[in-house]
């Protein structure tokens, strides 16, 4: 099985990613029940479930079919995935622990908490769902939920391409219209950056678009705000970087530049030196930015730390010179940052899966919350540069883990906050409260 799936693959990066994918799933693939067609006697559907059942791959027919070389493209690379199995009635154990949950109306991949006053309660989620046949299409969306008094209840969906990533405008020291008023970017498939407001209405909120641009031919991965709101950088799945500038209802492109040799699925501002961008990708590479230059040109690369390709980028709010990356090698990295020229690795933590995404507790310091692809969802202490620990796992979702975020609001007496999680082919949201006091 090992060897069948390595042939297929057409190049050496293509080939160290499956390797390290079945080193992470063992020679008799665990976790492939997720893209198996379901067994054609099934078990009850009391049964047919991974919360009671983990080794279900024990239940299902291997493929019918192996995909062929032609069809190990970017969507495979991605997720590993061939076709995933047809949704099933399943088990939802209710623990003391569970806000609430739903299911989304496509694959689900983001998850963010507005961070404006007035709207920590407001949560935006996205889905990205390929559309296969002779003209294959990605479908996307966005639904706003009001996660307030124990539940969770759809505001407003809006239908968009298949977005890979959204980041709500951050709140800023110095008031401006666009730190004031709540917006909502959007990297979608074809290539667009779009812009939205968030504003109430009769049913509570909806979103307005202010702004599109078509940014590239390319898919838009992923994107992140500067702290003033008024530029944005987006990453491509060619390689390149777009950096933008945003007033009022208009977005501007600055300037473009080839930044990677493969899809770049991180670009990060530094908040505290605002001219340098962080980006990532599945070349393997972890680079810095001046965008003072024109074209911009780099300040450091890093070829060697990441052995598979680096997925997520943070910076940590509360110290200047610590910074965060996630990869597919399953490791979440510490570091010093200090010199821009040659940032320094100062700790690593296995998570036991790809670290998709991170997200720094804007309260907390050194608290991690962290997507890991097939291992669910992981809360991660930082204390210091060197001390490094795994807190609490959340592995309720039955596909990969993609989305994760901390809600905004104030943290209560007993030093509870709340989570919301998505995974993407079994389309699960989630809103929960971690068992462990993060104070």
């Amino acid at each position: 099985m090992r060897s069948l799936w390595v042939e297929r693959c057409k190049d050496t990066k293509e080939k160290r990613e499956v390797v390290g994918a079945l080193s992470t799933f063992g020679e008799t693939f665990v976790d492939l029940h997720h893209y198996l067609p379901p067994p054609s006697a099934s078990p009850s559907s009391a049964t047919y479930n991974f919360e009671t059942f983990v080794d279900l791959h024990h239940y299902l027919a291997p493929p019918s079919a192996s995909p062929s070389s032609a069809t190990y493209n970017f969507e495979l690379r991605r997720h590993f995935s061939l076709t995933p199995a047809t949704p099933t009635t399943s088990l939802l154990i209710q623990r003391s622990m569970d806000v609430g949950h739903c299911y989304l109306d496509g694959n689900a991949d983001v998850v963010e908490f507005c961070p404006h006053d007035s709207f920590h309660h407001v949560l935006a989620a996205s889905t990205y769902t390929l559309q296969e046949g002779d003209h294959p299409t990605r479908s996307g969306s966005i639904s706003l939920f009001n996660v307030d008094l124990g539940k969770v209840d759809l505001l407003y969906r809006l239908k968009t391409a298949g977005i890979f990533d959204m980041k709500w405008n951050p709140v800023g020291d110095n008031a401006t219209t666009t730190t004031t008023r709540p917006l909502l970017a959007q990297a979608d498939a074809d290539g667009f950056l779009k812009i939205h407001h968030l504003q109430s209405s009769i049913n509570g909120n909806d979103l307005k678009e202010v702004s599109s641009e078509k940014l590239s031919s390319c898919m838009c991965l992923c994107l992140d705000w500067n702290p003033s709101a008024t530029s944005i950088s987006v990453g491509h799945s060619d390689g390149s970087i777009s950096l933008t500038t945003f007033q009022e209802t208009k977005t501007i492109t600055l300037q473009q530049w080839k930044a990677h040799d493969y899809e770049v699925w991180a670009t990060t501002f530094d908040p505290d030196q605002p001219n340098l961008v962080y980006t990532g990708s599945d070349d393997c590479k972890f680079k810095g930015w001046d965008l003072r230059n024109s074209p911009s040109s780099t300040t450091f690369q890093n070829s060697k730390s990441h052995q598979m390709g680096v997925c997520c980028i943070s910076k940590s709010p509360h110290n200047p010179y610590t910074l965060f990356t996630g990869s597919y090698d399953e490791q979440l990295r510490i570091w010093d940052v200090r010199s821009i020229t040659r940032p320094v690795m100062e700790a690593s933590v296995g998570l036991g899966g790809g670290v998709w995404r991170i997200k720094n507790h804007s309260v907390v310091p050194g608290l991690i919350l962290a997507a890991c692809m097939h291992n669910g969802f992981a809360i991660v202490k930082v204390n210091g540069s060197q001390e490094v620990k795994v807190v609490e796992t959340y592995n309720k979702h039955e596909s990969l883990a993609y989305g994760a975020d901390w809600y905004r609001g104030s943290i209560d007496k007993k030093g509870k906050t709340v989570i919301a999680t998505c995974s993407f082919y079994d389309k699960l949201l989630r809103v929960w409260v971690p068992e462990t006091d993060i104070i």
